[in-house]
């Protein structure tokens, strides 16, 4: 090979093997989280300590525009055909996923996340937010037919499935002990965001 062909074709090859290995790094890396569950440690001007379910203690930045929405329990009767709902599913035997959780939607929060997607809550498990087309009731619970804008899922959920609605809630209801799903953004610095934070009513534990 000519020698200044050589020089020409040098520099690229360590281009690559540089991007190779920067790509092989950060595939290497955790994924960041986008949401942190947990118990509230403490509130510390705009810092919000959370002790989260597997144990780390995370601090977050709260945002000047956070959004506080309060979590509380309704009866399973209170899912009716029409309402907006997400439910965190698993896989089930018979092939009808089951649901691990519901939260029904206020008709000012209808189409928030509509679809389908993977979800973080358990292994295998999916997050379907979706409108009620039917409901049928069986001697172990409710089969539903959800519906959302690329297709549809049977769930069946049973009556020990936890079923939430969102309420109102403020910066106030967020202290020491609350059980909380904070979302996430990490900052430039490593540090991290929230700007929307959901929390328990009453001793509540968010169950999505």
């Amino acid at each position: 090979m000519p020698a200044s062909r050589s020089h020409l074709i040098r520099p690229f090859v360590a281009l690559a093997m540089v991007t190779a290995s920067t790509l092989y790094a950060l595939a290497q890396q955790p994924p960041t989280p986008t949401r942190v569950r947990g118990t509230i440690e403490s509130v510390n001007g705009d810092t919000l300590a959370v002790k989260s379910r597997s144990g780390e203690d995370v601090k977050l930045h709260m945002a000047g525009n956070m959004v506080v929405l309060g979590l509380t329990k309704i009866a399973l009767a209170d899912i009716k055909v029409g309402s907006f709902i997400g439910t965190t599913t698993v896989p089930g035997s018979d092939g009808v996923p089951k649901a691990v959780e519901v939260h029904v939607f206020p008709e000012n929060m209808r189409g928030t996340g509509e679809g389908s997607r993977p979800y973080d809550l358990k292994p295998n498990s999916s997050m379907t937010n979706a409108t009620v087309a039917e409901s049928v009731v069986g001697n172990d619970g409710h089969t539903l037919l959800v519906k959302y804008k690329d297709g549809e899922k049977k769930v069946q959920i049973t009556p020990d499935t936890p079923v939430v609605t969102y309420v109102p809630g403020d910066k106030a209801d967020l202290k020491a002990g609350a059980k909380v799903i904070a979302f996430l953004k990490k900052l430039p610095d490593g540090s991290f965001e929230t700007d929307r934070v959901s929390v328990g009513r009453d001793g509540l534990t968010p169950p999505m």
